[in-house]
């Protein structure tokens, strides 16, 4: 990417005077030492320097610096910018940015540069000449500012398109993942096995700007917990996300759920499910869909559930002849949302009364009261291990069916 705009929008440079261009003539000659000098010498004590192609240094750099000293002789005998005096190191920029060149590198190039033109210009500057100096050192640094923020613009433009390309790279290739469509040579990394994760965001969402940052976060733990690879498709609903690496869920770090709290400043449901390859990846997403719905519907807190944490209810949550008939058994409550919350509140741990009542700040009695009271409309007798499955059965049922939340 090039930009031809003006990098720059500060004061003009100073005009050198006849003193100041008689100085910078005697550099005109000299202008392939001077590259030399800088990209074999003052280049190579800049750390990854060394490690750059020879034909980067050797021709590409040498030759930016080749032409910066030309811009600057030239410009130093005939004042005034002109029309693309930018545009190479504009070029040369984007070129590096493309590479992956560190900005601190390529910048430091530019600043080392200056400091050897500088130098020759003090070399060769006379007696009584003094004030000629310190007109071309004005020059120059004006010079040097906008060249720099030629540059910085360009690389950061160029880094940014880069980077957006990639993601959404990532997320074709996630989409083709998770929908069962061909993935090509880059499916490959999960053809021995991987796990896919349904993310439930706290509810609202996020829009735009806050999206964007917290899909970053969200992509930042995921990366640290498995190292990295891992490919996302969200929304600020939530979303999928695949683990390559023949990971399976015993792998999945138990903390997971409350990294993401502290990365999306709410409560985060995340299910877990493992697929033997990529032909199982559409199935494993829609299984960690249902995970994560189950256990809302049965009152878990947030955080990661594995299908082992909610087998029994999963089973009972598949639709089946009789579901219909199990589901109805609640509709005397539906109208009573704290009775519905006190047994979902009740089934979940395990039928303990007092336990119940600390969750939902009710004295002991209270709850007995509504259990009573569910069990009189409904007729389930929920001091059975029967009654207590078919209402669980009936919670899960209604419940499980609609849209997953936090």
């Amino acid at each position: 990417m090039v930009i031809s705009s003006p990098a720059y929008a500060g004061d003009d440079p100073p005009v050198p005077g006849a003193g100041a261009r008689a100085v910078a003539a005697r550099c005109e000659t000299r202008v392939n030492v001077l590259a030399r000098r800088m990209t074999r010498d003052a280049f190579a004590r800049l750390p990854g320097y060394d490690e750059l192609p020879s034909d980067v240094k050797d021709v590409e750099i040498a030759a930016t610096a080749r032409h910066g000293l030309r811009l600057f002789l030239d410009r130093v005998a005939a004042p005034g910018e002109a029309p693309g005096d930018y545009e190479y190191f504009r070029e040369r920029a984007a070129q590096r940015a493309d590479e992956g060149m560190p900005l601190r590198l390529l910048l430091s190039t530019h600043l080392l540069g200056t400091q050897v033109l500088w130098r020759a210009l003090r070399d060769v500057t006379r007696r009584g000449e003094e004030a000629a100096l310190a007109e071309l050192g004005d020059f120059l640094f004006t010079a040097q500012e906008r060249i720099v923020a030629a540059v910085t613009e360009t690389y950061l433009d160029e880094r940014a398109a880069i980077l957006a390309e990639r993601r959404e790279e990532r997320r074709s290739l996630a989409r083709a993942l998770l929908e069962g469509a061909p993935a090509g040579a880059e499916g490959d990394a999960f053809g021995e096995g991987c796990v896919v994760l349904f993310l439930s965001f706290p509810s609202g969402g996020a829009r735009s700007v806050a999206l964007r940052r917290l899909v970053r976060r969200v992509q930042a733990v995921l990366d640290r917990a498995f190292g990295g690879g891992v490919l996302t498709l969200l929304d600020g609903a939530g979303g999928h996300a695949v683990v390559p690496g023949g990971l399976d869920v015993t792998g999945v770090p138990d903390e997971l759920g409350v990294l993401l709290r502290e990365a999306c400043g709410g409560a985060v449901r995340v299910g877990a499910v493992g697929a033997e390859g990529v032909d199982g990846i559409p199935a494993a997403a829609r299984t960690a869909e249902e995970v994560v719905r189950v256990a809302r519907a049965c009152g878990r807190p947030a955080g990661l559930h594995r299908l082992d944490d909610v087998l029994l209810e999963y089973h009972l949550s598949r639709p089946s002849a009789g579901s219909e008939r199990i589901a109805a058994l609640l509709e005397p409550v539906l109208d009573r949302p704290e009775l519905t919350e006190t047994l979902r509140a009740y089934l979940e741990l395990g039928q303990d009364r007092r336990a119940t009542g600390r969750r939902l700040s009710l004295h002991p009695n209270t709850v007995d009261n509504r259990l009573a009271r569910v069990a009189a409309l409904t007729g389930l007798d929920l001091t059975s291990s029967y009654g207590t499955a078919l209402a669980l059965a009936a919670l899960l049922l209604r419940e499980v069916g609609g849209e997953p939340g936090a």
